[in-house]
């Protein structure tokens, strides 16, 4: 019996598994670093939980921008570098809202 698999067919199959790797790498990230906000102990929605890189210029690559889909152990080590924050900790850190005070929250 002829194979009547098409690119198209196995495109979708590779997006759908990517983005199921995806997830599952965010939930890994988000236990790893103990599944809360720095700031705020934020701790409900993980898909509202970010990273944040601590020193900007130790940023090897952004974790949502492509890095999910990058080995458990490159993910960890990026992670290494930031701290855990809610979105909205988050937004207003970078609009200077907020202090980066994890040094002592952690």
């Amino acid at each position: 019996m002829p194979d009547n698999r098409k690119y198209s067919d196995r495109a979708e199959y590779l997006k759908r598994a990517v983005a199921k790797r995806r997830i599952k790498i965010k939930k890994m990230v988000v236990d790893y670093k103990g599944g809360k906000c720095v700031l705020c102990g934020y701790d409900t929605c993980p898909e509202a939980l970010d990273l944040h890189h601590k020193i900007a210029s130790e940023k090897t690559f952004g974790i949502s921008a492509g890095g999910l889909s990058r080995s458990w152990e490159r993910v960890k080590d990026e992670a290494d570098k930031c701290v855990l924050l809610c979105a909205n900790c988050h937004r207003e850190l970078h609009a200077s809202i907020r202090q980066p005070v994890w040094e002592t929250k952690q």
